[in-house]
């Protein structure tokens, strides 16, 4: 899983790389390797500004720490804490401590450090909690680099072919197969399965954009985050499927010591 989902991170940074020096920037060498080699991001033209941007305050950094503290205490002691016979548990527990502990977490921290020195790195994960919308949520707030690749490289060029809602959803298929490749193939099952949890997301942000999806309010306040709830943890079981729990988080937490 590391292996490809690392190929395909190497890849994407080359892909913006390559774009910026065609666009004829001209970004510090020094600066563009910091943002090849040491961020995680995907918004090559934010972080190699040369302007120098505000540093962030004393409250998101404890913040940042608190969650990278959070995600170690799942992953080291939260999974011990659950019976033996639950694995799937044990591996769900793990799982979100991973994610916590490293992409809402170590990647905050780190762009708080680069903030610090005055460049522009937003963080990762930018609250998706507080989401309203699906369009908030998959359009930034979970997983910016990401949502920062599809919309340049993938959603604007189709606009102009098959529309708004064709492209939105034709970024959705393309999310399951990316996912299929992290997930599934190295799991050896599940196939077919992020594929389908990405429909359903990009079935729901049609629904959401549509004109009872606006009616009802799908989009906006407390409506809106119950959907976004709904749409996004309700089918998470498809996502991350118990294949890929057995044969790839549970030898993952094994190989850490957790478990």
């Amino acid at each position: 899983m590391w292996g490809i989902a690392l190929t395909l991170f190497i890849a994407a940074k080359c892909l913006t790389i390559f774009s910026l020096k065609a666009s004829r920037a001209n970004p510090s060498r020094c600066r563009l390797v910091e943002y090849g080699f040491l961020w995680p991001g995907m918004d090559p033209r934010g972080f190699c500004d040369e302007r120098t941007f505000p540093a962030p305050g004393i409250h998101e950094w404890i913040s940042a720490g608190l969650k990278t503290l959070s995600g170690a205490a799942l992953v080291w002691f939260g999974v011990r804490s659950i019976p033996a016979g639950h694995a799937l548990a044990v591996g769900w527990l793990g799982m979100i401590g991973l994610v916590l502990l490293l992409h809402f977490g170590l990647f905050h921290l780190l762009s708080l450090l680069w903030r610090a020195y005055g460049i522009n790195a937003k963080p990762i994960m930018q609250s998706p909690a507080k989401a309203t919308s699906l369009a908030k949520f998959w359009g930034g707030k979970w997983n910016s680099a990401f949502s920062d690749l599809m919309e340049v490289y993938l959603f604007k060029p189709l606009v102009s072919q098959i529309g708004i809602n064709g492209a939105l959803f034709a970024v959705f298929i393309f999310s399951g197969a990316v996912h299929e490749l992290v997930i599934s193939l190295p799991a050896k099952g599940g196939y077919g399965l992020p594929t389908l949890y990405f429909v359903i997301q990009g079935l729901g942000l049609l629904l959401e954009r549509s004109r009872l999806g606006r009616g009802i309010g799908l989009g906006h306040r407390w409506k809106g985050w119950c959907f976004v709830a709904l749409v996004t943890v309700v089918p998470a079981f498809w996502l991350f499927h118990p294949p890929f729990i057995h044969n790839v988080i549970l030898p993952m937490l094994h190989a850490f010591g957790a478990i």
